[in-house]
C-alpha cells in the first residue's frame, strides 16, 4: 500500500495491467485485467451508462456502472456459457445488422449544373 502513496498512484490505477473500452451509443464497455495482493490476474468487466437529467442548462450528467469481477477459476465455464448465449440468439433471431451508420459517407460529385440567366 505504501508503495501506491510513494508513486502518486492510488490503488486502483496501479493495479490494472491491461485494459480495452468498447463504445456502444450511451454505453462504455470496459474490460480491464487486474491484479490483486498475491499477483494473481482477474477480470474487471465494468458497463457505464450515461444518464441525462433534465434538459438546457438544468441538465445534469451521471453515469451508472455495473461491474462484474470474474476469476481464472471461471474463465473456461463463463466463455463456453457466454459464446452458447450469443449461439442461442444468432440462431433465434439471425445475425445483428445495424440499423443506421455512425459514420457519415462524403457527399458525392453531381455532374449536373445549373446555369441561370435573368
Amino acid at each position: 500500500m505504501e508503495d501506491y502513496k510513494k508513486s502518486g498512484m492510488n490503488e486502483n490505477e496501479k493495479e490494472i495491467v491491461h485494459s480495452q473500452t468498447i463504445k456502444a451509443g450511451k454505453r462504455i464497455y470496459y474490460i480491464d485485467v487486474k491484479k490483486n495482493r498475491k499477483d494473481e490476474m482477474y477480470l474487471s468487466i465494468t458497463e457505464s451508462k450515461k444518464i441525462v437529467n433534465g434538459e438546457g442548462e438544468n441538465a445534469t450528467v451521471t453515469f451508472e456502472k455495473h461491474k462484474i469481477f470474474l476469476y481464472r477459476e471461471d474463465f473456461t465455464k463463463f466463455a463456453n456459457s457466454l459464446k452458447e448465449a450469443i449461439d442461442f440468439v444468432v440462431a433465434e433471431q439471425g445475425e445483428y445488422v445495424p440499423r443506421y451508420t455512425d459514420s457519415i459517407e462524403p457527399a458525392q460529385e453531381s455532374s449536373t449544373s445549373i446555369d441561370i440567366e435573368f
